[in-house]
């Protein structure tokens, strides 16, 4: 198996894992407001997030920052707190109606600080690469993108669901899927003071 490949691999099989619950509730509450229409606007959405995350693996990964892991472990819950809030009081009506920048430049923004949920892992990985970043930060922020769509593929399934299933309409889900993940934020929150 390539570098690449591997790299690859890993950026998806990070992103896909439950124990990365956190980043998986802040993909779905970004999309929350977002029908599968829209599909445009979320992969732009999802990939300003990448971005963001990508520049601080980056700077992680030619040790050009290094935020303490304790700090970022508590940020990350905050992020999905704030993005929760904002489809909450930016769009209280559940709707993305046209393509907003703020929630572009939230999302690349959080995915600063989630990007250094992912240092001291890629950190790692880097280590093991030797002096080579460029392929290996490529092969592993194409993974998490990868990982990241199908995500949002997930999000299009539960959504169909929530309507033709349970009658749900999307203001109403919007809603549903924002408070779960502002409350699950809350959980983590909790979780790491005790």
């Amino acid at each position: 198996m390539s570098d690449f490949q591997t790299f690859l691999q890993l950026g998806i099989g990070h992103i896909a894992d439950l124990a990365a619950l956190d980043h998986i509730l802040f993909i779905l509450t970004l999309c929350a407001i977002y029908r599968p229409e829209a599909w445009k606007q979320i992969l732009i959405l999802v990939t300003a997030f990448t971005l963001g995350h990508s520049l601080t693996l980056a700077l992680a990964g030619l040790d050009l920052v290094n935020i303490p892991a304790e700090l970022v472990e508590k940020a990350i819950p905050i992020t999905i707190i704030a993005a929760g809030a904002y489809n909450f009081l930016v769009h209280p009506d559940g709707k993305q109606d046209r393509t907003d920048w703020r929630h572009y430049a939230l999302a690349a923004g959080f995915g600063l600080i989630h990007g250094m949920g992912f240092a001291n892992y890629f950190r790692s990985l880097m280590m093991a690469a030797g002096d080579e970043i460029v392929l290996p930060l490529f092969a592993f922020n194409l993974g998490i993108e990868l990982g990241q769509i199908g995500i949002v593929l997930a999000y299009f399934l539960l959504l169909y669901l929530a309507e033709h299933g349970l009658g749900l309409r999307h203001p109403r889900w919007a809603t549903f899927l924002s408070g779960m993940g502002t409350g699950g934020a809350f959980v983590i929150l909790v979780q790491q003071a005790v």
